[in-house]
């Protein structure tokens, strides 16, 4: 009889009859004596043996079923139902994508409750771990375990970190029969793909707002956990099932000493990208200039003119005077302001005396801040990056984007922000540029978005 096992990531399948009838990814393993395949092919390697009626002892799969499904159960918006309802047709396996604050996490809930298996929901942050740990507790009557951030604690339903997740799938990867990739657009890569190939799980689900990667390599996601089965956007949900925007685009014009200091950094920069062949077109260019401008004065010169255009461009004293303007205006609404970098960030929160969260802002303060934002104590907070996605803060209803990069992805997670719906609110989000500089092209790019038209 045919044997499957799984050992540090693989399955390996003794006992074949016939390997004519093997998934073409399955080899030959000489050292173990055994046809070996990645983990993610067990789905394939179990239905290529039941559509030849050939018997087989699973000795892989180390997961059980669910004793429970959903304690509380809600009547599902439409498109949810609809999302939930194209992933069955699947086999169970696939990527929906909503828009940030149309229950993705709901979506979840349900695909745990129909598939009825052990289930592990991997996250990128510990902020989302807690929300999921949360959550799950308040959904199914069964332990959910933690791994990641000093916790390990395996149960039939686990949250864990990609990070975690990447140390620790090739001892548990056999554990779960559906495992579920929040943010699923982090899934791509050598690190975290690897993950998703040691783990055996059938049944998979990624969720996203943003799918597309910038490097091209969400398309890895048809491997790693099946194909979008489903995809509906902002414009789409927006009215009824979240909050009516609005997006302003405002250029702040540099004053004329502003704009002589930008000119003069920017061209010691591009004089010195120019004299040595540098071109932004190709591949490795970037890496080229830190290279180059680490080895004589004149490179060190640029990369000091960079970032000092650069932080020019970012948060003049213009610009930061109409986000005084824009906080003044809306001292009655609940206000994230986002930036590209930390320094930023705290010159802004030192300025308007407004709370700050960085990476570096512990999980408990966070939580703090987020609260105080929710029930009044501060009308405002200034962020980087860590709040572009997964944190839930219902009542913001105004984004201010002093500063960001290119990403299509990082736009509309920060308009995904304050399009959760409560009451009759209506949101607005701000991009503030600085006219005549590099912002200019970055910000045209971001805005590919038909959610910005």
């Amino acid at each position: 009889m045919i044997r499957v096992g799984y050992a540090g990531g693989t399955l390996e399948i003794r006992d074949v009859p016939d390997p004519g009838g093997l998934p073409p990814r399955c080899q030959w393993d000489e050292r173990s004596r055994c046809w070996r395949a990645p983990a993610v092919d067990y789905a394939d390697v179990v239905m290529a043996f039941v559509r030849r009626k050939l018997p087989y002892e699973d000795a892989a799969r180390a997961y059980g079923e669910l004793p429970g499904g959903l304690q509380v159960r809600r009547e599902p918006r439409p498109f949810q139902a609809e999302a939930l309802e194209a992933w069955r047709k699947h086999r169970n396996r696939g990527v929906v994508v909503l828009p940030t604050g149309a229950g993705k996490s709901h979506v979840a809930a349900m695909a745990i409750d129909a598939t009825r298996r052990d289930t592990l929901v991997v996250a990128p942050t510990l902020d989302l771990v807690r929300q999921w740990y949360d959550q799950l507790r308040r959904s199914f009557p069964v332990p959910v375990g933690v791994i990641g951030g000093g916790d390990y604690s395996v149960q039939p339903l686990t949250v864990t970190t990609y990070d975690s997740a990447y140390i620790h799938m090739e001892h548990l990867g056999n554990r779960f029969g559906l495992v579920v990739f929040d943010e699923c657009h982090h899934l791509p890569g050598d690190a975290y793909g690897l993950a998703a190939r040691f783990c055996l799980a059938p049944f998979r689900l990624g969720l996203t707002a943003t799918l597309e990667r910038q490097d091209g390599r969400h398309a890895e996601l048809d491997e790693l956990v099946g194909p979008v089965v489903y995809q509906r956007d902002i414009v789409e949900l927006a009215g009824e099932f979240l909050a009516e925007y609005d997006v302003e685009h405002v250029v702040v014009e540099l004053s004329p000493a502003e704009r002589l200091a930008y000119d003069e950094a920017r061209g010691i920069y591009r004089d010195f990208v120019t004299s040595n062949g540098i071109r932004f077109s190709r591949p490795g260019a970037w890496q080229q200039f830190i290279q180059l401008s680490a080895r004589s004065r004149e490179g060190r010169r640029a990369m000091e003119a960079w970032l000092r255009q650069r932080q020019l461009a970012f948060a003049a004293p213009s610009k930061l005077a109409y986000l005084e303007h824009l906080l003044h205006v809306h001292r009655n609404d609940p206000t994230i302001v986002f930036t590209q970098d930390n320094a930023t960030a705290y010159d802004i929160a030192r300025r308007f005396l407004i709370p700050v969260i960085t990476h570096q802002t512990k999980v408990t303060e966070r939580s703090e801040i987020l609260a105080g934002l929710a029930d009044g104590t501060y009308g405002a907070v200034v962020t980087s990056k860590v709040l572009n996605e997964g944190v839930d803060v219902p009542s913001a209803s105004v984004a201010i984007i002093v500063s960001g990069s290119g990403s299509v992805r990082e736009h509309v997670q920060r308009l995904g922000r304050v399009l959760r719906k409560q009451g009759d609110k209506r949101a607005v989000l701000y991009e503030l540029v600085a006219g005549g500089t590099a912002e200019t092209f970055t910000s045209e790019r971001r805005r590919e978005h038909n959610a910005y038209r």
